[in-house]
């Protein structure tokens, strides 16, 4: 199961010995064409064996990619983010829609403090219909994931908005070794086809074309008839100084969930474990995206990055969490819509002014124009009220910049200043007086050291501002949609402040990283996007450790682990301090053995319980998944086979504790609702390489 890297292995190269974070497969070869006809050695190269001691800016960074995805057995997309030592990705509904994510003792919703970028272009969105920050990770194609870069904390000047508890930086292939055909089949109707081609159309360009199909029930009474087509296609032209690629992406989902489930209604013999209680949810999401990445390197002192980006994304989903308790006659069910075209791009320079001092800065900016944001009361996904509706139009103007000055031959001080201006008008349809225009302007500063014992250690200190924005609905807020009482808007941007000490040991082939953190925000103020109001949360504090382990003991053997735990609670007096949702600990490992022409990897996954209500009284059980694969190899050809939940855990997704009424219910009641995991299931796959 090796790789024949070509052009990949001088970006590689590139990384291992400091250079300037390079965009995949750059190459300025004079003779490129001479270069597909080129028989290389084969390698395996596993992204976080890369040498990062002299390189990264803190212990919690690090880079996840080439081999690291090619044997790991995903159960979903969203479980990309697993990669990042801490993560986890879980799901409460159709596997259409964005997973929730847990990292460093937040449970992020569907990406409040936690940013992701896909070729450069920014996923997260602002003032969105289901949650500010949503986060859907499900038009990547895994296949065609070069490898991602991630970074913890509030601690780097060139990322702003989302970031404060982690960063991903997703970059997708500019060309493959092989083109090839891959169809996929397994348990309770997964069907799953994807294709890429990839080749040269010139001495300096390359191109390539990928495309993925989807449908899958799932185990779940109500079946979940998820239908999803992909189609991505990027062209890179490389110049002797310019390295520019061109990306086309389209991706369309529509499906049935099962959300999550009372308790009571399962123990009682009301439903079955994957059973329903609302028959009429799911939805659908559409999203086209055009974007453009240039690189430039002059004389190997100037670096400079230029980026562009269009998105057009349509989003609609049917959801009912309380069933009957608040329309006894029509039930509880809800649309929430999101129309919006948004763009945006960033212009960044890196300068090497001597051999001790380098300098970057950058701006960005982006445009969210949104013709539609709404929520629905429907029955039967036919509306029969409208709670709020709303246009809106929301910007931000960034700049920052950054040193990194070589004190001596063992200590390196890094030092950053980001500057944010949002702002933006919302246009209240539905009730005029929620409307108006905000803004917000916010300055963050980051300092750093890094100490070289020795070649093998290094020893980092890092201090930093970050900050989310808020939905900009909850910002000019005046009336509660539902019931018409004032309420107070909350502010559009919420800093944060982070520290972090840690260590990177790298020797023969291991590498292990320990960081300490503490994250403290000023309000977790957010806009209930389910309730049509906002919520007024207190600051809250979180500190912890983390761990994590790669190690390559024999050319055929890849083991790797990491261990997360976290202190979280609101900053208030009195015992209901407890942060719901907050997991307090995640553990993960697994190995890949590539003992040819036959590959076996396993996973364990195991994240810890959590608080469900802030007094702690409740809480949601700990989850372990363990997920293995196979693969067998012969000329151009690969059968693998994928076993999910491989001891058959009867285990909870995720678990909320919140009040609900049932059909015949008199009156309402507190419980716990959960969406379990999915049962084993079997998944074979058969590759064909060309």
């Amino acid at each position: 199961m090796s790789h024949t890297y070509s052009v990949s292995l001088l970006a590689i190269t590139s990384v291992v010995f400091g250079a300037n974070v390079a965009i995949a497969n750059q190459n300025t070869t004079e003779d490129t064409d001479a270069e597909y006809n080129t028989v290389i050695e084969e390698i395996k190269v596993y992204g976080r064996a890369l040498e990062k001691i002299g390189v990264a800016k803190s212990a919690s960074e690090g880079t996840v990619g080439y081999d690291d995805f090619k044997d790991r057995p995903l159960a979903r997309v969203g479980e990309l983010v697993e990669v990042i030592p801490g993560a986890v990705a879980t799901q409460h509904s159709g596997e259409g829609k964005a997973n929730q994510y847990f990292l460093r003792g937040f449970n992020l919703d569907h990406g409040t403090d936690f940013s992701a970028s896909v070729d450069g272009v920014p996923i997260n969105m602002r003032s969105h219909g289901h949650g500010q920050g949503y986060l859907d990770l499900n038009f990547i194609i895994p296949e065609v994931v070069e490898k991602l870069e991630y970074r913890k904390g509030p601690y780097y000047a060139d990322i702003g908005d989302f970031s404060s508890a982690g960063a991903a930086g997703y970059t997708l292939y500019d060309n493959l070794d092989q083109s090839f055909v891959k169809l996929t089949a397994g348990r309770f109707g997964f069907r799953r086809g994807v294709a890429a081609v990839s080749a040269p159309v010139g001495s300096r360009t390359t191109l390539l074309v990928a495309a993925e199909g989807a449908q899958y029930d799932g185990p779940w009474v109500l079946e979940q008839n998820l239908d999803k087509i992909n189609v991505h296609a990027k062209l890179t032209y490389m110049s002797d100084a310019w390295t520019t690629s061109f990306s086309l992406n389209g991706y369309h989902t529509e499906y049935t969930s099962t959300d999550q489930v009372p308790e009571r209604a399962i123990s009682s013999g009301l439903i079955d474990r994957f059973g329903f209680i609302d028959g009429d949810l799911g939805g659908e999401t559409d999203r086209y995206s055009f974007s453009v990445q240039s690189q430039h390197e002059s004389n190997s002192s100037t670096v400079t990055n230029i980026s562009a980006y269009v998105v057009d994304y349509d989003f609609s989903l049917f959801s009912n969490f309380t069933y009957f308790l608040d329309d006894p006659v029509n039930g509880d069910e809800f649309e929430q819509l999101d129309n919006r075209t948004y763009f945006g791009g960033a212009v960044s320079q890196k300068r090497f002014v001597n051999d001790r001092l380098s300098i970057a800065y950058g701006i960005e900016t982006r445009v969210d124009d949104i013709s539609a944001v709404g929520l629905f009361q429907t029955q039967g996904r036919r509306r029969i009220n409208t709670i709020r509706q709303d246009k809106l139009s929301e910007y931000n103007i960034s700049g920052w910049s950054s040193a990194e000055f070589d004190l001596n031959d063992t200590t390196r001080l890094t030092a950053g200043l980001r500057a944010d201006h949002f702002g933006g008008t919302v246009t209240a349809l539905s009730l005029a007086e929620n409307g108006g225009s905000s803004n917000d302007t916010l300055v963050s500063p980051s300092f750093g050291i890094a100490w070289r014992a020795n070649d093998a250690l290094e020893f980092y200190a890092n201090y930093g501002h970050g900050f989310h924005s808020n939905d900009i609905r909850g910002t000019t807020i005046s009336r509660d949609p539902r019931t018409g009482e004032s309420i107070n808007p909350v502010p559009l941007l919420v800093k944060s402040v982070g520290g972090e000490v840690g260590a990177r040991f790298e020797w023969n082939g291991l590498t292990a990283t320990l960081s300490a953190f503490a994250l403290s925000l000023d309000s977790e103020l957010v806009f209930v996007g389910d309730a049509g109001s906002t919520e007024a949360n207190d600051g809250s504090d979180r500190y912890g450790l983390e761990a994590s382990l790669f190690w390559r003991p024999t050319n055929w053997l890849a083991i790797d682990g990491s261990y997360a735990t976290t202190h979280s609670r609101f900053d208030v007096s009195g015992p209901e301090d407890r942060i719901p949702g907050a997991v307090d600990e995640v553990f993960a490992a697994g190995f890949v053995a590539d003992l040819a022409p036959i590959t076996v990897s396993a996973r364990l996954r195991h994240f810890g319980g959590a608080p469900l209500i802030e007094s702690g009284e409740v809480v949601a059980d700990a989850t372990t998944l363990v997920n293995v694969s196979a693969a067998y190899e012969w000329s151009s050809f690969e059968l693998s086979l994928e076993l999910l939940n491989a001891f058959n855990a009867r285990e909870n997704d995720i678990s909320y504790f919140f009040e609900s009424q049932l059909p015949g219910e008199a009156s309402p009641q507190e419980d716990i609702h959960f969406h379990p995991v999915e049962p084993r299931q079997l998944r074979a796959s058969l590759t064909y390489r060309f």
